[in-house]
């Protein structure tokens, strides 16, 4: 019996500071909504940009990027997400993953128009949807 294989499952950089904004913990919402197995990931292009907004932005963002890249890499450290090596402008990107069948969650309004269902979405601040 072969094993199955796990969905990939990419977290945009708009999700993952919403979640740090919204104090919702955004892996146990993932634990609760996907009812199969998933590796979690991000792109290194969105790591970048995290960098990019810690290091020139002020304020709740430039807190929210630090928090974020500090859960970011304990969850590497944990191997309960991987760093997927593509480098480029984010949402093309994840549009290419898409295509290839993985899931996004993303808060982009305008990336979440041309994704290709079925993806993730975080909804009135503290659901986690599957938009079918």
């Amino acid at each position: 019996m072969t094993p199955k294989l796990k969905k990939l499952l990419i977290i945009d950089t708009s999700s993952l500071l919403s979640a740090v904004e919204w104090k919702i913990d955004l892996f146990s919402l993932l634990d609760d909504v996907c009812d199969f197995s998933y590796q979690t990931a991000v792109l290194q292009a969105s790591l970048d940009e995290l960098e990019r907004i810690k290091s020139t932005a002020d304020g709740k963002e430039k807190a929210a990027a630090k928090l974020v890249l500090a859960i970011l890499i304990n969850k590497l450290k944990t191997k309960e997400i991987i760093v997927l090596p593509e480098k480029g402008y984010v949402d093309d990107l994840l549009l290419e993953k898409s295509k290839q069948r993985a899931l996004i969650l993303t808060q982009d309004i305008l990336l979440k128009k041309k994704l290709i269902k079925p993806y993730l979405t975080i909804r009135q601040k503290k659901v986690l949807l599957m938009v079918r």
